[in-house]
């Protein structure tokens, strides 16, 4: 599940080390959000491999085994003995304990939810400014009863007589709840005091030196060589150009493809505004027909996502071979005809004699939740293909950069901002790289594009009119293609296809809750999108979190 640091220079690091949890990443990202840096790593790495990486300290997760089950994830000793300043949540503070000598047990007394603790107050390193009394959010069934030797007890509560421990001498700490929960109530401050007092961290992984270690990476990776970028507009592949820009300037050109999948005026504002915002060279590549050729008669969502990577990659193979032509200088040749007057076969756009693409490199906006969903790392589950990362091509000719590919959304927008990226795009509700394809349910047609583009218009301009874009992540609307429903407009029966809303809040995409929109707000969108999408006479509202649903339907 782990990327590597997008760094020059290698920052703090902090290891989550996962133990199956459901709240692994959101650790990382409250480690994060203390200024410091962190990184996801499976339970089944060595110890060896995980002090290899030097980490400034150590994170042990939740999960939902019990350290008696046969198989359950086991802690190698060598983590907390090397020196490294650890830390234990839930399973983790169970198999840590467990490992330095401490006892688990079954107490048959188990504690899910809000739960009642008392701390300790000075000198506890973890709980210094907090009040003796806490609101702290359990999940477990076995309990530490009895603190490893050297540890002492900071905190109790009804069902775990050791809710946690600490050992300023080694550095060991521990608790039984989820501080990175928000239903903790000082549990960002538990986190933060263990980073600062309790490992020492400096607390440098700011946006301003993100984004300055960014440039610097991406400015040594690349060197003199040229270097492409599929921009969508969308912040994440604009936030990726505006670093390969910054380090090399014009070096980068920017290919947008216009694949036909794109909501209305979409298009129009990526040949315009972000021109004008930021000065990039673009290329505009219409591959509308292209794509709607090699989608036709699939359904589906897996194939979807990756004919639209395929074909995507194709269209920026060519757009290099292009690029590449247009600038490049005429070569003489011997004058018995073997290509006079023609340009190196390098500078043509084909392979260079050594096999590798004339353009070296490919930009993409690949974030750490796209690289996660996608099966990324040692033990992560596939749970859909992101086009940038699942649904690439075997051959693909390009070596990539991906600036993002260990950042979280909102780290993408703060380095946008501090890059000068345009706040309209930095803030821009989330467009998955597939498009439109992905939003309809069934194959993709032009006329289904059409009525769809339609009704998202809608949608997008009654939230805007309402106040509302900032206040949800984003809004999906689906078509539902292949299903019809019946319907009564204009004193007549209708036949015609529903649409879903699927509001949803998050602050990273890893998890989701559905936005409670106004009512007046949902009616006025379902009775503009009946009234003005004939095709349409059905608005639904999708009321699923995420899990167990994920943001996109496909």
């Amino acid at each position: 599940m782990t990327s590597a640091p997008p760094l020059g220079r290698r920052p703090e690091t902090v290891l989550v080390v996962d133990f199956g949890a459901q709240y692994a990443q959101l650790i990382a990202r409250r480690v994060r959000e203390a200024d410091c840096y962190s990184e996801v790593v499976p339970h089944t790495m060595p110890a060896e491999e995980m002090l290899a990486k030097e980490p400034a300290a150590i994170i042990l997760s939740g999960g939902p085994a019990s350290v008696y089950a046969p198989g359950a994830p086991a802690l190698d000793e060598a983590v907390v003995t090397a020196g490294v300043p650890v830390l234990g949540i839930c399973y983790g503070f169970q198999v840590m304990a467990q490992a330095l000598g401490g006892t688990v047990a079954r107490t048959g007394r188990r504690e899910y939810g809000q739960t009642d603790a008392s701390v300790a107050g000075a000198p506890s390193t973890l709980f210094t400014g907090q009040p003796e009394q806490q609101v702290v959010w359990m999940s477990h069934g076995d309990a530490v009863t009895e603190a490893p030797d050297g540890c002492a007890v900071t905190a109790r509560t009804d069902g775990a007589p050791v809710a946690a421990f600490e050992d300023d001498e080694r550095r060991l700490y521990g608790v039984q709840w989820h501080p990175e929960v928000l239903h903790s109530a000082h549990g960002q401050q538990v986190l933060s005091n263990f980073l600062t007092h309790g490992a020492g961290l400096s607390g440098s992984w700011t946006s301003e030196n993100v984004a300055e270690r960014l440039v610097e990476q991406a400015r040594e990776q690349i060197g003199a060589d040229h270097v492409i970028c599929g921009l969508s507009g969308g912040v994440d592949s604009s936030v990726a150009a505006a670093i390969v820009q910054r380090a090399v300037g014009d070096q980068l050109t920017c290919v947008f493809v216009d694949h036909g999948l794109l909501r209305q005026g979409e298009a129009e504002q990526v040949e315009t505004d972000f021109v004008a915002a930021t000065g990039v060279d673009l290329v505009v590549v219409d591959a509308r027909d292209r794509f709607l050729d090699a989608l036709a008669g699939v359904s589906d969502p897996e194939e979807k996502r990756k004919i639209i990577g395929r074909e995507f990659i194709r269209v920026f193979e060519q757009a290099a071979r292009d690029i590449v032509a247009a600038h490049a200088p005429r070569v003489d040749r011997p004058a018995d005809g073997s290509g006079e007057g023609q340009q190196d076969g390098a500078q043509q756009g084909g392979a260079r004699e050594d096999g590798e693409h004339p353009v070296r490199w490919l930009v993409q906006g690949t974030l750490y939740p796209d690289v996660v969903e996608s099966g990324g790392g040692s033990g992560a589950a596939n749970i859909k293909s992101h086009h940038n990362v699942g649904g690439l091509p075997d051959d693909l000719q390009f070596q990539l950069i991906e600036p993002l590919r260990s950042l979280f959304k909102d780290e993408v927008r703060q380095v946008g901002l501090q890059l000068g990226v345009p706040e309209g795009i930095v803030w821009r509700q989330p467009f998955p790289g597939p498009g439109l394809g992905i939003r309809i349910i069934g194959e993709v047609t032009g006329d289904r594009l059409d009525v769809l583009r339609r009704a998202d218009a809608i949608a997008r301009e009654e939230l805007t009119a309402a106040g509302l874009d900032r206040e949800i992540w984003q809004c999906p609307v689906v078509l539902l293609a292949d299903v019809r429903s019946v319907g009564v407009q204009g004193d007549g029966r209708t036949y015609g296809h529903p649409v879903v809303l699927r509001p949803v809040s998050s602050e990273d995409a890893m998890t989701a809750d559905w936005t409670r929109l106004p009512y007046e707000v949902l009616a006025r969108v379902s009775s503009r999108i009946t009234n003005e999408v004939e095709e349409v006479n059905r608005v639904v509202l999708d009321v699923t979190s995420k899990p167990p649903g994920t943001i996109e339907w496909e």
